[in-house]
């Protein structure tokens, strides 16, 4: 590993263990040469993850572009990074889990929309309303009876 500092790659490892999210290693290095202390990330490399669009196309799986659809949804809304982050990393933990890498725009939506139903309704009809396309009032009314039914049944399905 080169050194930030003074860019040689003699250093040693002073600390090592597993990140916040257990899915890499977070290492404190210090170089030998200039005594200068950094942090270091390792991670697993996985195959890359396509999304497949409404259209047929294909891009690659950005959980960035996902954090920030959904973070305009949260705009001026109780919801914490933390939930939005939770919510992302579980997205993209199914979709790694894929065995044929791909994973469809809709059902990207669909599992958007059940966790920010869990996590903020406000956020849950603003994210519906651009991944449905509302184009009128009635389409508002509509998802927020969708809402009222999906509240309804999780009692029941608490009862289990």
């Amino acid at each position: 590993m080169k050194c930030p500092n003074c860019g040689r790659d003699d250093d040693r490892v002073i600390d090592s263990r597993p990140a916040e999210d257990g899915t890499a290693t977070r290492r404190r290095r210090e170089c030998n040469a200039c005594r200068y202390r950094y942090t270091t990330f390792e991670k697993v490399e996985t195959l890359p993850v396509y999304v497949v669009k409404k259209d047929g196309g294909r891009e690659l799986f950005d959980r960035e572009k996902l954090i920030g659809s959904i973070m305009k949804a949260c705009n001026k809304l109780p919801v914490s990074t933390a939930a939005i982050e939770a919510l992302v990393s579980e997205i993209e933990a199914n979709a790694l889990g894929r065995l044929n890498r791909e994973i469809t725009s809709r059902a990207i939506g669909e599992a958007v929309m059940d966790g920010l139903s869990e996590i903020n309704e406000v956020a849950y009809v603003r994210f519906a309303s651009v991944y449905r396309r509302f184009t009128d009032r009635t389409a508002f009314v509509e998802e927020l009876a969708r809402l009222d039914e999906r509240r309804e049944a999780e009692p029941a399905k608490n009862a289990d």
